[in-house]
């Protein structure tokens, strides 16, 4: 970025990541403003909901650093934008990812709105991501983090030019340990805070439990790839493709194991029927069933403002995973289908397929269908042994 001293407004959650971004920032001579994002409301007061502290330790980092401090409560347009539209992908069978959206919709629209109100020249957060104009081409292009391990990218690739522009992501350029050498160093009070997992409004209680409270929901069975019934499910919106915990079926002899050995390969979800309200299921991690080539994606997103031209590229189908190398069929300004070299695992409806070029993120969407491999109705049931 220019050497020019900006004001810069950055997201202050309560973790160490913001708090070492704001220190940097503050540290190259920049006039920094913090604010704190609350973005549920419901169970504000219960052991699950931790927004109560996270203001609480955000506070104290703005105290330490010098720095004001403004509590902003973006709830409602989180309900309307982000909650809403989770509960519709689940109803519908699929899993969506509300990080992806709360990105797009809040931390960098909202969010970014309130900064601008407030005369900020630029916003900061603390995601392990890098942003770098390119003079060739005079776009602004996603970087991944130079940390692997905590790369968010993938939850970024909704990012628009305009957006990017204003956009800084000083700990993207660290890895985690030096972040914590450095909260550490100029004794950060949340320099040993456990990072958060999981999604906000859920918090530490079970999924289940808390979808429960909004989501209708029928039992019906679970069957194997033969048509065995092994168990009843307790609603369709409860399970994902590729779960292995919580299905509640007893073990079916793993196909090939020893006479009396007593072995039993895990089970896994492989697909839910909705128009039967049946849940398949498959007996080991690497079963056909499991596996696809190919995704159709919609409602897509590209960060230079169109789409990558068909050809060899890379992918993501969920957060942590390697990219995976693949071709893009077609591509067009609300869709993409992808052929991937190799079986991919577990594909989901809902989630976001992202793509890359190198350490560039070129954008992405929400995966809406994948190839028949993943649907052995259509194939034999030797193919699928």
């Amino acid at each position: 970025m220019s050497s020019k001293k900006q004001r810069i407004v950055v997201g202050l959650s309560g973790g160490v990541d913001s708090a070492v971004t704001a220190h940097l920032l503050k540290a190259q001579g920049h006039e920094v403003v913090g604010i704190f994002m609350k973005n549920w409301e419901d169970d504000d007061d219960s052991e699950h909901c931790s927004s109560r502290q996270d203001f609480l330790d955000a506070a104290s980092v703005a105290d330490v650093l010098g720095i004001e401090i403004e509590h902003v409560n973006f709830a409602a347009e989180y309900k309307d934008r982000v909650f809403a539209e989770f509960l519709r992908e689940y109803q519908a069978g699929r899993t969506p990812n509300p990080d992806v959206l709360c990105n797009a919709e809040i931390k960098f629209k909202a969010f970014l709105d309130h900064a601008f109100a407030l005369g900020a020249e630029r916003i900061a957060t603390g995601h392990y991501a890098r942003v770098r104009h390119n003079p060739a081409s005079g776009l602004f292009e996603l970087l991944k983090g130079v940390d692997a391990s905590k790369d968010q990218s993938y939850f970024l690739h909704r990012l628009s030019q305009v957006q990017l522009a204003r956009t800084l992501f000083p700990v993207g350029e660290l890895h985690k340990s030096e972040v914590r050498r450095i909260a550490a160093e100029i004794k950060l009070p949340n320099a040993k805070k456990k990072d958060s997992t999981g999604i906000c409004f859920i918090g530490e209680r079970p999924f289940r439990e808390f979808l429960n409270r909004y989501i209708s929901h029928a039992p019906g069975p679970i069957v194997d790839e033969r048509g065995r019934r092994l168990g009843r499910h307790v609603g369709l919106s409860f399970y994902t493709l590729g779960q292995r915990q919580g299905l509640g079926i007893g073990g079916v002899k793993e196909k090939g194991a020893a006479r009396g050995s007593g072995e039993h390969a895990p089970w896994f979800v492989a697909r839910k029927e909705l128009a039967t309200n049946t849940l398949h299921v498959v007996q080991g991690h690497d079963h056909p069933w499991l596996l696809s080539q190919r995704l159709t994606a919609q409602d897509a997103s590209w960060i230079a403002g169109a789409p990558p031209a068909p050809g060899p590229c890379a992918a993501k189908t969920r957060y942590r995973q390697s990219d995976a190398a693949c071709r893009v069929v077609q591509a067009s300004g609300t869709d993409f289908t992808l052929e991937f070299a190799d079986g991919q695992w577990a594909v989901t409806p809902g989630q976001s397929a992202v793509l890359y070029e190198g350490e560039v993120c070129l954008g992405g969407g929400v995966i809406a269908a994948v190839d028949d491999r993943a649907d052995c109705s259509k194939v034999t049931v030797n193919d699928c042994d």
